[in-house]
């Protein structure tokens, strides 16, 4: 007989769920950020994602931003830049 381990632990913090959203439809014309970590590939995957949003919601305007050390958090400036260009914001890591 085969038994199978489930190597998930037990989560030591309580789980808050996730309440921002932004909705997106055909006719949508909001600016969506696209927050690459600096990680090798971080650009280049969200230049992926952003064909894919391109192709279904044409309308929808976005604009790409770099922090450019993943070891670091982004600064105050480029977060305050973010949130006042963007309705929502995609980050990404790369590897």
């Amino acid at each position: 007989m085969i038994e199978y381990h489930n190597p998930d632990a037990s989560v030591g913090i309580e789980e808050i769920p996730y309440e921002l959203s932004l909705t997106v439809n055909s006719e949508a014309t909001a600016t969506i950020g696209l927050l690459a970590n600096g990680f090798p590939d971080s650009v280049e995957f969200l230049n992926a994602v952003g064909d894919a949003i391109r192709a279904l919601f044409p309308s929808v305007r976005l604009r790409e931003y770099n922090k450019g050390n993943a070891t670091i958090a982004a600064g105050e400036q480029l977060l305050q830049e973010i949130t006042g260009e963007c309705a929502g914001v995609i980050a990404a890591y790369g590897h």
